[in-house]
């Protein structure tokens, strides 16, 4: 099971579809509408994302944005037998919102359902034989796709993204264990690392599930304190959702560079931090100016030190602090999620949400 692509829910698809490739340097792929939305695609490398906003207050865009603020409402998952997962599904007692469907087409077919997932999150099973296109040109109110036009002198992109590491989750307090049984049981994810991050003003649990039949992982969060950050993000979400996607780069130095002269803002690191790594790491050739101007946390294991991982943060994207991009970088075949920097990170969102005014 690997992720095939994100659908974000926007008041407005063409106005994101811009920000996506003047700010994330982006394509833009395909757009059309139908009945209830507007809907627009873009691509970085094998990275599509789906946005949608609604054309009238009915319809299921509209009825997510009535409740949450813009953000993620499907995960899609590319599987190898879509009638095998969807029968586990079902017998795992998951809510089927579109049945299997087939649409055959000159180049191959394509197999699709969707399911609910947690909370308002749903998660559309795709099977793909031969060429395909991306979405379903029929059902589910999916509108047909048409070539995006010339974008003119738009700037090249020197960001390459080469794919999703991992997308996480957050559920409330309590909902831990339960979210991690519904994936283990609905979609036969499991169980690789736990981990619980305390702070001076907040504390949080995590666990990664990972499929064990593809590249698909999806860390878990819950608040372990009410001033935790995970509990702002619930509050301001009004619910479980995708707090982050990780988007994967062979260079992240360049990739952040670029980001910033397109205009996107990123999470402050502290000198502290690269004072300290630096006392730790004075055996690895890194070029700490470079990484602590670009704000570059990094992360290893002690055995295995040339297995680098190197990962930033970008600060929400849409109104409401409640989304945001990370950057991920991994040398040597390094694994993890950037354990060793998950102090730095949760302090330096601490910042951010101390200058928001909801943590003291």
């Amino acid at each position: 099971m690997n992720i095939d692509h994100i659908h974000f829910y926007v008041e407005d698809a063409m106005r994101s579809r811009d920000w996506f490739v003047q700010t994330m340097g982006f394509e833009p792929v395909a757009g059309g509408r139908r009945e209830f939305a507007q809907t627009e695609v873009v691509k970085s490398g094998p990275i599509y994302f789906v946005l949608s906003s609604p054309l009238s207050s009915a319809g299921p865009v509209a009825e997510f944005l009535r409740v949450h603020p813009p953000g993620v409402a499907d995960v899609a998952f590319r599987v190898a037998d879509i009638e095998a997962v969807i029968t586990h599904a079902i017998q795992a007692k998951a809510k089927v919102v579109e049945p299997v469907q087939l649409e055959p087409s000159k180049q191959g077919s394509l197999k699709w359902a969707k399911i609910v997932g947690w909370g308002a999150l749903e998660h559309t099973l795709l099977e793909r034989a031969g060429t395909t296109p991306l979405l379903p040109l029929t059902g589910g109110g999916i509108p047909p796709l048409l070539p995006a036009p010339s974008r003119g002198n738009q700037p090249v992109s020197t960001t390459h993204f080469t794919g999703i590491d991992h997308v996480v989750l957050n559920v409330a307090t309590g909902d831990l264990e339960p979210a991690l049984a519904w994936y283990q049981e609905v979609l036969q994810f499991q169980p690789q690392r736990t981990f619980a991050i305390q702070t001076a003003r907040s504390a949080l649990r995590s666990e990664v599930m990972v499929h064990p039949a593809g590249s698909a992982q999806v860390p878990i969060n819950e608040p372990a304190s009410a001033s935790s950050q995970i509990q702002e993000f619930l509050d301001l979400n009004r619910g479980p959702g995708i707090q982050h996607i990780a988007l994967q780069t062979s260079n992240i130095v360049q990739a952040i560079a670029g980001l910033r002269e397109r205009g996107l803002s990123f999470l402050e690191v502290p000198a502290s931090y690269y004072t300290g790594l630096k006392q730790r790491t004075a055996e690895l050739l890194l070029d700490w100016q470079a990484l602590q101007a670009h704000q570059v946390l990094v992360d290893w294991q002690a055995h295995s030190p040339q297995a680098l991982l190197l990962q930033t943060f970008t600060q929400p994207i849409f109104q409401q602090p409640t989304f945001f991009f990370e950057l991920i970088q991994r040398q040597a075949g390094a694994q993890g999620f950037g354990e060793g920097n998950f102090l730095a990170l949760f302090e330096a969102i601490e910042r951010e949400q101390i200058k928001r005014g909801s943590l003291k």
